[in-house]
């Protein structure tokens, strides 16, 4: 599972790092990104790769409520080939979500800790996403929304939590860009746990609970005495 997440970076930084066009100008500082709000995205048009701002949680083009996306923000890497929902985009409009770090919940008896998940080099994480347009019949407009593919954990993760966002790591950044119709055997192995993706984590306050919270505060290691991992 995937629900918060950071993005730190402005999108002039994310471009240069992807090798893409800025189209979001977005000057980044964003710290608890839930679903339903904007983020930035990579995706690979015919003519070149770009960053945009699409809505965390997919709408399907036959949904007939766009709320429906707040359901939609993760995709199981096991049904993405077979789900109505994910097999589409799946084939034809991935993307890579860019992370600083993201959050995850380490239960405790009752009790559920907050998690930061990051790259301990601090590098960005591509995180594999899927992206899909619906028009607005009435005013003309598109909605673009996307959703974060989570696969089986790692050990690592394992001790957090039972699913993890897919990395895509740079080397297969081009292979899961392409727009180009790809079965979904083409594309399985990259949606497989990675042992050799460092991921490091710690204990941040419950400041991140609230999505109203969005400051740098949030990065802070928690005061509580909580294990590390």
């Amino acid at each position: 599972m995937c629900g918060r997440f950071t993005q730190q970076r402005p999108t002039s930084e994310i471009a240069a790092i992807f090798e893409a066009e800025d189209l979001a100008a977005d000057g980044g500082g964003h710290y608890n990104v839930a679903p339903t709000s904007e983020a930035s995205v990579v995706v690979q048009r015919e003519d070149r790769r770009a960053v945009v701002r699409y809505r965390w949680g997919l709408v399907p083009s036959w949904a007939k409520d766009p709320n429906e996306g707040s359901r939609a923000f993760n995709a199981r890497a096991e049904t993405l080939a077979t789900s109505p929902l994910f097999r589409d985009a799946f084939r034809r409009r991935r993307c890579l979500v860019p992370v600083d770090g993201f959050y995850e919940w380490l239960r405790d008896g009752k009790v559920r800790l907050p998690m930061r998940i990051h790259d301990p080099a601090d590098g960005v994480l591509a995180l594999a996403g899927l992206w899909t347009g619906r028009k607005n019949d009435e005013t003309g407009e598109w909605l673009r929304t996307f959703t974060i593919v989570t696969t089986r954990p790692t050990e690592f993760m394992s001790s957090i939590h039972d699913r993890m966002p897919v990395v895509i790591p740079p080397d297969a950044w081009a292979t899961w860009l392409d727009p180009t119709p790809r079965e979904p055997g083409e594309l399985r192995a990259l949606l497989e746990p990675r042992e050799d993706v460092v991921l490091a984590a710690y204990p941040v306050a419950t400041l991140v609970n609230n999505v109203r919270n969005d400051g740098p505060e949030l990065l802070l290691p928690a005061v509580e005495d909580v294990p590390l991992v």
